[in-house]
């Protein structure tokens, strides 16, 4: 088994007890090295106050005067203090450097040749360390002076420092102990801290959610839509490839960072303000057009983050445009069409009665008209789709009956900021076929829809009036809510919804003014 495959618990304890055994080990250290300076002092101090006890003794001092013999009553006096105080060796010189007391009765009565006793001679108290044959050991050396405090001999006191081992052995009920509870303790607490990680991973080993994680980040990126999520602090979780592609965002590793470093006009933060999704939302991010989902992410009740799908309508929306265009160009064609035929029926019937001059007349009325009407859409509408929309509305007018006039003063030139010529085919679109609801639901005989566009001074104003029935003024504040229409069908209610909405990505105003059985307009203004 690799040890990636082996339980986490077990991990977690192998790994505590290892812990535990390197903080002994080197607490071990540590200690032993504090207890052996401790006990080397402590040794030291008992050294050096034997030494200092023997040679303040006045019988000690007394018998040194008297020569070598004084050996046999100086060694009864220093080997009882020794066993008293438990000392390794006491040893007595007399200045010539013979043993008059030693532990081991043999040395009494010899020279000393070593060369760390020089100093003592010299009226040098001091301390001193030494390895002999029984281990180390920590010696005091203090010269013996008379009552006229003259030296007559040296007291050599010492105690053999204990080894590692015999620490050892006497801590060891201590380290036993010691060890037996940390095990313990340290184990069960490996267990239960192994078990909530388990409990908190939902039971998953860190190699599954390593796989899960790859997993879940190549599904990610493999997905056609953008996602991009955060946590509660505004800091990426998810950023997919196709959200770099779809809003030009480059950098190697976007996860970790600020939502405001990578894209400042998001609007996905706003979702952990409110705690609702919204649903299929268009919006103008890193002057792209995208249609976006954004949900709040909820764990246990609880709003941890928020996450955006998202897919790039910039493409879609130049090829609806396009689409939009041709089908106004294809209505206008159908209708001019349509009405050529009518004109032609005319002529051909004002011929067939003789009235040849009254035909001539009728030719000239109709070229003039549309000369007339072209002529004003090119020079004064620079957009060839809505002059194309406005054209197929007029002819679309006149088959429903329904006369449709354009302010000859109206100019356009160029879309506002952040809107262009589908937002604009909406508007216009969606307003005009309202008002043909409006008027084709009246009995009156004129029925009329007059159209105005100006641009000048900054400003850019719609206005589309009709004669028609009017809204009730307890309605005209729910008009524009999605789904809310006076007409039956399942595609009622979007229309005046979606102008509302162009009208606020562009930051326009739109004003209504309407009243029952005389009519509706519309004024929608934008700042250039």
């Amino acid at each position: 088994m690799s040890m990636k495959r082996i339980p986490i618990h077990w991990k977690i304890i192998a790994l505590t007890f290892f812990i535990i055994a390197l903080s002994f080990l080197v607490a071990g250290i540590f200690i032993f090295n504090n207890i052996m300076e401790t006990k080397e002092s402590e040794l030291s101090n008992r050294s050096m106050l034997m030494a200092r006890t023997v040679a303040e003794l006045p019988e000690i001092q007394q018998y040194l005067k008297e020569g070598e013999v004084a050996s046999k009553q100086i060694d009864p006096i220093v080997e009882r203090i020794r066993v008293i105080n438990k000392a390794d060796y006491i040893v007595v010189l007399n200045m010539d450097r013979v043993r008059l007391s030693h532990p081991i009765s043999e040395m009494i009565g010899t020279k000393s040749k070593t060369a760390d006793e020089n100093a003592s001679f010299f009226e040098h108290t001091y301390l001193s360390k030494a390895k002999g044959e029984v281990g180390t050991v920590v010696r005091a050396f203090v010269p013996i002076m008379d009552e006229q405090h003259e030296q007559v001999g040296v007291v050599i006191a010492g105690y053999v420092l204990p080894t590692m081992w015999e620490i050892l052995m006497s801590l060891k009920k201590e380290i036993l102990l010691t060890t037996m509870f940390s095990l313990f303790f340290g184990g069960w607490g490996a267990w239960a801290l192994a078990r909530h990680m388990k409990r908190q991973m939902f039971g998953l080993e860190p190699h599954e959610i390593s796989r899960l994680y790859v997993e879940r980040s190549e599904t990610f990126n493999a997905m056609h839509e953008g996602i991009i999520a955060i946590d509660n602090n505004l800091v990426v979780t998810i950023f997919n490839n196709k959200a770099r592609e779809i809003l030009g965002v480059e950098g190697v590793n976007l996860v970790g960072k600020s939502i405001y470093d990578i894209v400042p006009d998001t609007r996905l933060p706003e979702i952990l303000d409110y705690n609702y999704p919204i649903y299929n939302k268009e919006l103008q991010i890193n002057s792209r057009n995208i249609l976006s989902n954004r949900i709040p992410i909820e764990v246990n009740d609880y709003t941890v983050g928020a996450v955006a799908i998202f897919q790039d309508r910039t493409e879609v929306k130049k090829l609806a445009e396009e689409l939009t265009g041709v089908k106004a160009f294809v209505q206008a064609l159908r209708i001019q069409n349509h009405e050529h035929k009518n004109k032609l029926h005319t002529i051909a019937g004002l011929i067939q009665l003789n009235h040849y001059d009254r035909a001539l007349e009728y030719i000239f009325q109709v070229k003039e008209e549309q000369e007339e009407l072209t002529k004003f859409l090119d020079q004064k509408i620079k957009n060839d789709h809505l002059s194309g929309l406005l054209l197929s509305k007029i002819g679309h007018g006149k088959e429903l009956g329904i006369t449709v006039e354009i302010d000859r003063n109206s100019k356009f030139t160029h879309f506002p900021k952040g809107l262009d010529q589908h937002d604009f085919v909406i508007i216009l679109g969606n307003l005009i076929n309202n008002a043909f609801d409006a008027v084709q639901a009246t009995t009156i005989e004129d029925k009329k829809i007059a159209i105005s566009i100006d641009q000048e001074d900054g400003l850019l104003s719609i206005l589309v009036e009709d004669n028609g029935l009017g809204i009730p003024p307890n309605k005209i504040d729910t008009i524009f809510e999605q789904g809310y229409s006076t007409k039956q069908g399942m595609s009622r209610g979007i229309g005046l919804h979606l102008i509302y909405e162009i009208v606020k990505k562009g930051h326009g105003t739109i004003q209504v003014e309407s009243a029952l059985n005389e009519g509706t307009s519309f004024i929608i203004t934008f700042d250039m």
